[in-house]
């Protein structure tokens, strides 16, 4: 587990007067400061002040730098006594079993402890606790809290993990208290080496008991989306560095090292246009003309010459001026055998030209050593970074690999469109396969390399193999049905039984694609290979591929954090659009006019509507439905993620 980052604040009008009468938050931070485990990021010492008190705690959830918030002070029965009252208006989800853990604690040393009104909650991703003012009630609440794990716990669980090493360590704790052997779990003392092999949660039903066996309630909690597509980039490791030739196969990959230029750019002088490389101090008048043909840039011409010269080429020796062709005159050619004008003999020069003029000068694009490209820049498919390298003659870059992505569709129902294989049976006669052709289509054009493992069967065992092969032929397994809650929804039982995975979220509270899962599967090396089992469903396949699947390919492929995921653009709704209790993502058409961007809906959303997709460009990101708020007006402006081309009208 990663560290824990703790803020602490004491509140305390005594102290926020003079900060050397506080004692209770150094106190904290000494006890935690004994553990590994622990970080003490921030300490503050504010009045006896809801508003204070509040705007430190709202401070430090907002910007995500604590996993934990302790509070000391004022929790008690005093006139200034407000801490509860600051904190319980705060709490998204309130912990009373964390609160009855901590009276009962003190209640243990005095009864008076009965007159604390401590609370605890979550408030976004931070576990808040409100601990009393003396130093003694602190020493005895944080002991209880930090018995057996019981805060690492609780974070584990709010940062989204499984608390699979804790439950190792209790059920560690259990069998060493049966033999006299001294329990681990306190975090005073985590950095004990436990050596039982932590087991994977397994949350999914016995997939080889009857269908009477399964589950009737989802045992994986609903996440939010912003809280599933952080789980993602923190359980996604970026694949290895590997040396490729500069060619339009490089379109997609990510730098993995600063590019400099390896030489002057032009090496040499060179002309900017059309015209005849002469000396600056060569007056108007008749010259004879020199051409490559007819003359080595290595040597130097005769004072009665001019070198025609064309753009880009470079100058011969001696010479710094270019003339341009507008500028001169023929004056005479030589003649073929019929006498008829072929090559050019004399030019007049009709000005006298400056030096310097039309010459592009050694390194006066490029210089050696010059930064031209850097680590973590993407190669385009445009072709200015794949032309900037040829540019400066670097023939061969490292770049991070790009994902190969192994796909398969499940389902005793699905038939392969070009390989229609019939139903047993006189009754039905199937559903064509959508998923597995249409994401392959959009994998290959956003240029990853793909294995098919085709349609793979509802039984265990057609399950294991098709994974396995995923996972020994490519970096990241992607998949389509099979992950609701009927009994042969295998996926995510054959992941945790069978492979050891991590099961890091199994529903999302988005529409279309609330089942879907996201895992992760140790394998070979130290390594742990992503999975996306993604609904069945064609739109919501497609819809969760692009807010899911396509960070986690650029999180492996070196992609920047802060581009992993799909541009979003602001624009007006064409027409009133109703909300979901869950964010919605609304396939549109969007459209460019002289007054912004404005999204056209494609019609009906149910999330088995392939066509839905059709002509989509876009999808809005509508919030979810509150009392106040059922539906978007026309004209409203709305946050939309780009999957395509934006249109003109």
């Amino acid at each position: 587990m990663s560290r824990i980052r703790v803020a602490v604040l004491t509140v305390s009008d005594t102290a926020s007067a003079n900060s050397s009468a506080d004692e209770s938050g150094p106190a904290i931070r000494e006890i935690l400061g004994q553990s590994e485990l622990f970080s003490c990021s921030d300490h503050l010492i504010v009045a006896d002040d809801i508003q204070s008190i509040q705007n430190a705690v709202k401070d430090w959830s907002n910007r995500g730098v604590a996993d934990w918030i302790i509070t000391t002070g004022g929790t008690g029965f005093g006139v200034r006594d407000q801490t509860p009252e600051a904190i319980s208006p705060l709490l998204e989800r309130e912990a009373p079993g964390l609160v009855h853990l901590m009276l009962s604690a003190s209640l243990k040393h005095t009864p008076l402890a009965a007159l604390s009104r401590p609370v605890a909650g979550t408030i976004k991703r931070a576990l808040v606790v409100t601990l009393p003012g003396s130093v003694k009630a602190v020493k005895e609440n944080l002991d209880a809290l930090l018995s057996a794990g019981a805060v690492s716990h609780a974070i584990e669980l709010i940062r989204g993990g499984t608390g699979k090493e804790v439950h190792a360590a209790l059920a560690a704790e259990g069998a060493g208290s049966q033999s006299g052997v001294t329990p681990v779990g306190n975090h005073h003392h985590h950095h004990h080496h436990d050596h039982q092999i932590p087991q994977p949660r397994t949350l999914s039903h016995d997939p080889s008991a009857a269908a009477s066996a399964r589950h009737r309630v989802s045992p994986y909690p609903l996440l939010s989306l912003e809280d599933a597509l952080d789980l993602v980039l923190k359980n996604i490791s970026t694949l290895g560095v590997q040396k490729q030739l500069v060619t339009p196969e490089l379109r997609g990959h990510v730098l993995a090292e600063d590019v400099y230029a390896p030489q002057n750019v032009p090496s040499t002088s060179t002309t900017s246009v059309d015209g005849y490389a002469m000396r600056s101090t060569d007056p108007p008048g008749v010259y004879k003309v020199l051409t490559s043909q007819t003359h080595r840039v290595a040597n130097p011409i005769p004072t009665d010459a001019v070198y025609r010269i064309n753009t880009g080429g470079p100058l011969p020796v001696g010479l710094d001026t270019v003339i341009m062709v507008e500028d001169t005159r023929l004056m005479s050619t030589f003649k073929d055998a019929d006498g008829a004008d072929e090559e050019e003999k004399e030019v007049e020069c009709l000005v006298q030209v400056p030096a310097g003029e039309n010459v592009r000068a050694p390194g006066s694009d490029v210089k050696k050593d010059d930064l031209v490209l850097q680590k973590g820049d993407i190669i385009l498919s445009e072709g200015g970074e794949i032309g900037t390298l040829a540019f400066v003659g670097r023939k061969e870059v490292e770049v991070y690999k790009r994902p190969v992505v192994a796909l398969l569709s499940t389902g005793n129902e699905l038939i392969d469109l070009q390989n229609p294989k019939p139903q047993s049976g006189d009754e039905w006669g199937g559903i064509w396969d959508t998923n597995r052709p249409s994401l392959h289509a959009t994998l290959q054009g956003l240029g990853y390399d793909v294995v098919d493992l085709g349609i793979v069967p509802d039984d265990i065992t057609s399950h294991v193999d098709a994974i396995r092969k995923g996972l020994d032929t490519a970096d990241i397994l992607l998949t389509t049905g099979g992950t609701s809650m009927g009994p042969t929804d295998l996926l995510k039982p054959v992941i945790e039984r069978h492979f050891s995975g991590t099961i890091h979220f199994g529903r999302v509270t988005v529409k279309p694609g609330k089942p879907t899962t996201f895992a992760t599967i140790p394998c070979a090396g130290g390594i742990s290979k992503p999975v996306f089992a993604l609904p069945g469903n064609p739109a919501s396949a497609l819809v969760t591929f692009n807010i899911f699947v396509v960070p986690a390919l650029r999180k492996l492929g070196g992609w920047p954090e802060g581009r992993c995921h799909l541009a979003r653009v602001p624009v007006k709704l064409a027409s009133p659009i109703g909300l979901d209790s869950r964010t919605e993502f609304h396939r549109v058409a969007i459209r460019a006019d002289a007054e912004g961007l404005r999204a056209f809906s494609t019609g009906g959303q149910r999330s088995s509507r392939v066509a839905s997709l059709s002509g989509a460009n876009g999808f809005l990101v509508l919030p979810m439905r509150t009392p106040e708020r059922g539906r978007l007006e026309e004209g409203t402006v709305v946050p939309a993620v780009l999957i395509g081309d934006i249109l003109n009208f």
